[in-house]
């Protein structure tokens, strides 16, 4: 298979700090790749090392099967977006734009006529007189956008573009980069930490942690299938119960928790009696009884508890719950009309299917 771009054995060292320990990542064209992990995970550099910004300590990159490793940033033919915007405040939004095409040499025809495309491209025409200072973080943000689009370059990196905007701006923005991504085919590479960016915009995710590789896969196949309790831990939100395996009947395994209860995975072959597991649930596969007759016969997990605490948060309530072993569990209860609401102190069944239940080391 022929990948545009290439990370082969790649390793950043900051004096005895290894900030990337030995990735390899390969990208097709027309693909949103995200690097998501937590502050100090390698993300950035990374992408630094991508845009030429940083000079790896070891390994490759190759852009469509050149060597470009030490090739200066320029003379990539890739553009970048910064969290910060990185406007020249003193230039117009014209000149903010044009910047990369005179760096270029471009024909000043030619320039004129990028501009104004690549400002109907951002949904500001006749935005070129004004100066940063006098656009909302919104524009600003589309104006690096324009800018970082208009030499049409291989690909688009962006690195935690949305950061500085308000939530309600932030969402707009991502489906306005979604939306961009999907029209013009353009290859992005984009760096986040938050997971709900990574989920909804990318075709692939990267889950970075002190400089590796942890897992590369699908939004859903990170989600539903996490490889590990780090995954697990920071894509969504999780219940963990930790325990031993005890015993296999069928196609499922028994979990036995510190606290004594016994919980049924999947079964798991490649576990080994008394091997210590976690189990991973999310709070919306957890669901709530008024008592055990009103559970469907296929929920073999099932526990008695009382309602501790109540969180709304507008399209869903958050029940966290104790049950018998003193193990606190969140569970998440879709709001509506139909839908039975529970008071604090009620006494109350909750169980999941065995499907539900990961077990993660």
């Amino acid at each position: 298979m022929e990948y545009q771009l290439e990370l082969l054995n790649v390793s950043k060292l900051f004096g005895d700090v290894k900030a990337v320990d030995n990735i390899s990542l390969s990208i097709q064209q027309g693909e949103f790749l995200t690097l998501l992990g937590p502050s100090g995970s390698g993300k950035t550099t990374t992408l630094n090392m991508i845009a030429g910004f940083e000079i790896p300590s070891r390994g490759e990159i190759l852009l469509e099967n050149e060597d470009i490793t030490t090739v200066a940033p320029n003379n990539r033919g890739i553009g970048m977006v910064f969290q910060n915007y990185a406007l020249f405040p003193h230039m117009t939004v014209s000149n903010n734009i044009a910047f990369p095409l005179k760096m270029r040499k471009t024909p000043g025809s030619e320039i004129r006529q990028s501009i104004r495309e690549a400002l109907e491209l951002v949904k500001l025409p006749g935005f070129e007189g004004r100066y940063p200072h006098q656009l909302s973080g919104g524009q600003q943000q589309r104006i690096a956008l324009a800018r970082a689009l208009v030499f049409k370059p291989k690909i688009l990196l962006m690195d935690e573009p949305l950061g500085a905007l308000d939530k309600k701006l932030r969402d707009h923005m991502r489906l306005e980069i979604k939306h961009l991504h999907e029209s013009l085919n353009i290859t992005v590479i984009y760096v986040t930490h938050d997971q709900e960016e990574a989920l909804t915009m990318s075709n692939r995710i990267a889950i970075m942690n002190e400089g590796k590789i942890i897992q590369l896969d699908t939004p859903l196949q990170l989600y539903e299938s996490p490889a590990s309790l780090f995954v697990a831990g920071f894509i969504g939100e999780s219940n963990f119960l930790e325990g031993r395996v005890a015993a296999k009947d069928g196609d499922r395994t028994a979990i036995v928790t510190r606290e004594g209860l016994k919980v049924w995975v999947k079964r798991l072959d490649q576990l080994n009696s008394g091997e210590e597991i976690a189990v991973a649930i999310r709070p919306e596969k957890i669901q709530i009884f008024s008592n055990e007759n009103d559970a469907p016969g296929d929920i073999i997990n099932r526990f008695t508890g009382r309602i501790e605490e109540i969180v709304y948060v507008g399209e869903a309530r958050i029940y966290r719950i104790s049950l018998a072993a003193e193990i606190i569990v969140e569970v998440k209860v879709q709001s509506g009309p139909d839908v039975k609401s529970y008071r604090i102190g009620d006494d109350v069944q909750v169980g999941w299917r065995t499907r539900h239940g990961l077990a993660l080391k």
